[in-house]
């Protein structure tokens, strides 16, 4: 492994020395012989093609069906790091669901003309029967995927935010439980914050948005998915199967009073929280896209 190249490089410096964050890996990755290194990543695809960890492309003509990428050189984030970086990206994502409360209300940044009004009008993700209405708490975006580059050792850029329906958790959930039971001595030697607490926190974070009139208990948590030919399928199975919640779609639904219900072998059942992995535009055929099949009337 060497640097090179007139581009930011994560592990080594502009000499050629690895970057602190990084030393010991290099040295683990040194004393590994290349043939075993090989083997390992032609069994971590037989481990994703049997266990079907995949995601679809559409193309033209038809999706195709690939394997998650695994690459056990990993992006190193130290823990000084990631404490700044936490604290940019909550603020970022409370100051979305602000900007996007405006937007829906006052539009004040449209009056301020930070924000020209035509852009605001032809945008494709633009809901006007959104507009007057305040979800639960205020909070637009529950869920955010922040896209970053780093771009020098002290520099990050946001690359896009994903606030809709991001998906990707998962792939990264099995990349790491992958590279743990392949390489166990790398993280013996190695101290690396566990992500295995993700699906727990998402569900804390699911049964915290339980409307006023939840009378305690349990909720019950859903995600809604557009069904087995979605691209992201896999993750939402995976999210559901993890955080011990149903996995519906919207055949599986309908309103009554007021409330989703879903509908189970003894009937149906009210949903509290519902996890929604249907972007807006076939969430609902009645207010937004009549010929979506997806949502819930």
């Amino acid at each position: 492994m060497h640097g090179g190249g007139s581009n930011f490089d994560e592990m080594f410096d502009a000499g050629g020395q690895t970057r602190p964050a990084y030393a010991e890996y290099c040295r683990w990755y040194e004393e590994q012989p290349g043939e075993f290194l090989r083997r390992k990543n032609r069994e971590a695809d037989d481990t994703f093609r049997r266990t079907g960890i995949t995601f679809n492309v559409y193309g033209e003509n038809e999706a195709e069906e690939r394997l998650i990428p695994f690459d056990m050189v990993p992006r190193i984030i130290t823990a000084a790091e990631w404490r700044k970086l936490s604290r940019g990206i909550e603020q970022r994502v409370r100051a979305l669901n602000s900007f996007l409360y405006d937007l829906y209300h006052r539009q004040e940044i449209v009056r301020a003309g930070r924000l020209p009004e035509r852009l605001l009008r032809k945008n494709d993700a633009w809901l006007a029967n959104m507009v007057g209405f305040t979800p639960p708490g205020g909070i637009y975006t529950h869920i955010v995927g922040i896209d970053l580059v780093r771009t020098g050792p002290d520099e990050f850029f946001v690359l896009e935010d994903n606030a809709r329906t991001p998906s990707g958790v998962s792939y990264m959930l099995e990349n790491r439980e992958t590279m743990m039971g392949m390489f166990p001595d790398l993280f013996s030697r190695v101290a690396v914050e566990s992500v295995s607490n993700y699906p727990r926190r998402l569900a804390r974070s699911l049964a915290a948005c339980v409307p006023p009139a939840f009378t305690g208990g349990k909720p019950t948590v859903a995600v809604l998915t557009p069904g087995i030919y979605n691209s992201a399928y896999f993750e939402h199975a995976f999210l559901a199967d993890q955080m011990g919640a149903e996995l519906v779609e919207g055949s599986d639904l309908r309103v009554v009073g007021g409330r989703v219900q879903m509908r189970t072998t003894l009937g149906y059942k009210p949903i509290d929280v519902l996890y929604r992995r249907v972007d807006d535009d076939y969430l609902d055929p009645l207010t937004f896209n009549p010929d979506s099949a997806l949502g819930v009337p």
